[in-house]
């Protein structure tokens, strides 16, 4: 197994890259709905449930695959022999952050459940700091990465 990793390598980064790629933009843009959904739409009508619609298959359909290829792959990468040294910091950071970065991603989840519900208690503002979430998370992620620090 080891020697298919070994090889598959580029092909795995690649997809990995691909698909952090996604999922990051479905992380950004599902809490600026969010912020719309609060400061635009009421508990009822049609475009409640366009935006209902627009989040549901903004986490099924984009965030949720992305986040499981992103899974899949990165642990393809962890298990490549030579890649990950885990007596490093880096290593450590970066799972941290990803550990964090899919935290985030099931809160989100949990608040799409709330509008759903109708019982969603926070402001556009409040979704908006949230956004900020994402950013810090890759920045960690991405230092940790090339920086290896």
């Amino acid at each position: 197994m080891s020697d298919f990793l070994s090889i598959a390598y580029p092909w795995i980064k690649s997809f990995h890259i691909m698909s952090v790629i996604a999922w990051m933009a479905g992380l950004f843009y599902l809490p600026r709905l969010f912020v719309y959904h609060v400061e635009q739409v009421g508990q009822t009508g049609e475009t409640q449930a366009l935006f209902q619609t627009m989040e549901l298959k903004l986490l099924r359909v984009i965030m949720n695959p992305a986040m499981i290829a992103t899974w899949v792959f990165g642990l393809c990468l962890v298990f490549t022999p030579g890649i990950v040294d885990w007596s490093e910091i880096w290593p450590w950071t970066k799972a941290i952050g990803v550990l964090a970065m899919t935290s985030f991603h099931h809160w989100l989840g949990r608040r799409r459940k709330d509008f759903v519900n109708g019982t969603n208690d926070l402001t556009g503002r409040q979704f908006r700091m949230m956004n900020e979430v994402p950013t810090f998370l890759m920045v960690l992620i991405v230092l940790s990465v090339v920086v290896r620090f």
